[in-house]
């Protein structure tokens, strides 16, 4: 059975886009919904090539996404401070990267808060809401920890998805 092909797109606060690659959809848990990037894909205005397969988690409601990587790659996982996801449909979901991110290094597992500089550039520049900035930033602590502590579905739970795209 053929699995079906999702596209996935980041913008910016202003709406001029950031990202986009198309995925496959995997499936969905109690976490969210399950994409994966079983081979090379272009992103970052389909000028940036990531090499490497990975799942992308979509979970429900959040102010995050998380996208879990194989090794050798140095980061098992990087999450992006993002808007919830907005399904426009089955095929499409959207989300507006507000600059934060959170990742976890494979070796001793260390656990970093990224680009606050960024964060703190576009919150100007792009005038941030109160409400926006007080949930990019809730969730960057939450994930923080999470990453830190073991949290699932960061424990380990990604990598039966994972594993269906190597």
């Amino acid at each position: 059975m053929a699995r079906e092909v999702v596209r996935v797109e980041y913008t910016k606060y202003d709406g001029g886009a950031h990202r986009g690659y198309e995925a496959l959809r995997l499936g969905e848990d109690e976490h969210g919904v399950w994409l994966g990037v079983p081979e090379p894909r272009y992103a970052h205005n389909e000028g940036y090539k990531y090499d490497d397969p990975y799942v992308l988690l979509v979970p429900r409601d959040a102010w995050w996404t998380a996208l879990f990587n194989a090794p050798p790659r140095r980061t098992e996982i990087y999450c992006d401070i993002a808007t919830p996801a907005t399904w426009v449909d089955r095929y499409l979901v959207r989300f507006v990267d507000l600059d934060l991110d959170v990742r976890r290094r494979r070796v001793e597992s260390v656990v970093e808060l990224v680009d606050e500089d960024e964060f703190e550039v576009n919150r100007v520049r792009f005038g941030y809401p109160e409400d926006v900035v007080n949930n990019a930033w809730a969730a960057a602590h939450w994930l923080v920890k999470a990453l830190s502590d073991d949290t699932e579905p960061f424990a380990g739970g990604y990598r039966a998805w994972l594993d269906q795209v190597l």
